[in-house]
C-alpha cells in the first residue's frame, strides 16, 4: 500500500510539473513596462488561464509613470495558488513583469502577471 501512495505522489508531481511547463510559454517575451505615456489612474485587468480553473481580476494603480499598487479583486485558484498573490510586491518593487514566479504557485503566478499585462494593455 505504501508503494502505491509513493507512485501516486510521483504521478501527481509529474502531472503538475508538466502543466506548469505548458503554461510557462505565456510569460516568455513579456514586454518591458514603459508607463511614461500612461495617465495616472486605475486600470482593470483580468486573465483566464486556458484549460485551467484559474482566473484573476485585478486593479493596477499607476501614479507618476510607475505602478504604485496592485489589488487583486478576484483570484480563483487552489489554496496553494493563493501564495502567488505575493508576486504583486515583486512586480511593484521591480516595476517589471519579468519577475520570478512564486514556487509552488507557478500557474497562478502566470495568471497574475498576464492580468497585469492586460490591465496595462501590452
Amino acid at each position: 500500500m505504501k508503494k502505491h501512495k509513493i507512485v501516486l505522489s510521483i504521478i501527481i508531481v509529474i502531472f503538475f510539473m508538466s502543466c506548469a511547463s505548458d503554461f510557462l510559454h505565456l510569460i516568455n517575451n513579456l514586454p518591458e513596462l514603459d508607463l511614461t505615456e500612461k495617465e495616472d489612474g486605475t486600470y482593470r485587468g483580468n486573465y483566464d488561464l486556458k484549460d485551467s480553473p484559474i482566473n484573476v481580476v485585478l486593479d493596477v494603480y499607476v501614479q507618476n509613470s510607475n505602478i504604485s499598487d496592485i489589488r487583486i479583486i478576484e483570484h480563483n485558484c487552489s489554496p496553494i495558488g493563493k501564495k502567488a498573490e505575493n508576486i504583486v510586491s515583486r512586480i511593484i518593487s521591480s516595476q517589471s513583469l519579468n519577475v520570478d514566479v512564486v514556487s509552488g504557485a507557478t500557474i497562478s503566478s502566470i495568471a497574475i502577471i498576464k492580468a497585469v499585462e492586460n490591465a496595462l494593455e501590452y
